[in-house]
């Protein structure tokens, strides 16, 4: 299989999944080989290799145009070039109100990246005749995520806390990646939740994280969204038990795999 990632050159989960596929001819692209807001240059990027799928990890988490037009662009390209298209969605596009989501759940997001994330779902769903919309949570695992970086300057004396109020559904780096090119391969299609299989706050992640490491899990601070004033989805759980029947990886919880 030829495999197309974007984000597959610098993007953390892009690297990741490249590494998920030995066996496969993968080209990785990044901001260098296209321009994601130019749709010329997306539909000229995907002409020239050819892929059999493209797993589309690329966004930038501020920005509409990449995250939702640029994805928009990628789902046209593909569609247009008989591409399957794997595109990495998000548990942002909920607003947190019903705790619990499977796949039929409406989205509902209440943040400009969850309403980006959303509107590049629309597309793919509406003008791929074969695509996976992978809706994934927190991903950490190697030492190196975003959140283990903040983890690690929190348990050391930095400002900051961790919200204790807020659950999600955390999910291993490689094995979301190794999730993302084995659905690149099969024949699922539509949406599927591919997260971990425990919900919990990002403090109770915080602490895991520093126990694991040889940090003081004490020495780390709880807080609410409403305290912290950030806005944002308090409860949002992926129900990722479809997964668990369609894939042959198996996603843990933080619980296991820190």
């Amino acid at each position: 299989m030829r495999l197309l990632v974007t984000g597959g050159r610098t993007g953390y989960l892009g690297r990741h999944v490249v590494s998920a596929a030995p066996g496969h001819e993968v080209v990785a692209v990044g901001s260098v080989d296209a321009d994601l807001r130019d749709p010329r240059a997306v539909d000229a990027l995907v002409a020239h290799h050819r892929p059999d799928a493209i797993v589309h990890t690329a966004y930038v988490q501020s920005d509409w145009d990449v995250t939702a037009t640029g994805a928009a662009h990628v789902a046209t390209a593909a569609a247009r070039h008989g591409a399957r298209l794997v595109l990495v969605s998000s548990d942002v596009v909920f607003s947190g109100a019903d705790g619990l989501y499977t796949e039929s759940a409406r989205p509902d997001p209440i943040s400009p990246y969850g309403a980006a994330k959303a509107a590049a779902e629309t597309v793919a769903l509406a003008v791929c005749p074969d695509v996976v919309v992978a809706r994934t949570s927190l991903i950490l695992g190697d030492g190196t995520s975003f959140h283990e970086r903040l983890v690690h300057a929190l348990a050391t004396g930095a400002e900051g806390a961790l919200f204790d109020d807020e659950q999600r559904t955390p999910v291993h780096v490689g094995e979301l990646a190794a999730a993302l090119v084995e659905l690149a391969g099969n024949a699922y299609q539509g949406v599927l939740h591919v997260a971990g299989a425990q919900a919990m706050s990002r403090f109770e992640l915080g602490r895991l994280i520093a126990l694991r490491d040889g940090l003081d899990p004490d020495a780390l601070r709880a807080t609410t969204r409403a305290a912290a004033g950030v806005a944002g989805p308090v409860d949002v759980r992926l129900d990722s038990s479809r997964a668990s029947q369609v894939l042959t990886t198996r996603l843990r919880g933080a619980g296991e795999f820190l």
